[in-house]
């Protein structure tokens, strides 16, 4: 039984969402789209469904054998 005002637990970081968007380019248009995960892969400018996804603003760096 769950007391009064408890909230329920959640797996993760308390800042963290449970469907983020992710950002994606429309390979005709050029607009950038939101999408979320279940949503359809669809340009919501033009209706294009050719999308590229934008890349993150940090460095990623691999290590070489």
């Amino acid at each position: 039984m769950n007391a009064p005002g408890a909230q329920p637990f959640r797996a993760g970081p308390p800042g963290a969402q449970a469907n983020p968007a992710v950002e994606y380019l429309c390979a005709d248009c050029a607009a950038s789209n939101e999408i979320r995960a279940r949503e359809p892969i669809r340009c919501r400018e033009c209706g294009c469904r050719v999308m590229y996804k934008k890349r993150i603003k940090r460095s990623v760096q691999f290590e070489a054998r």
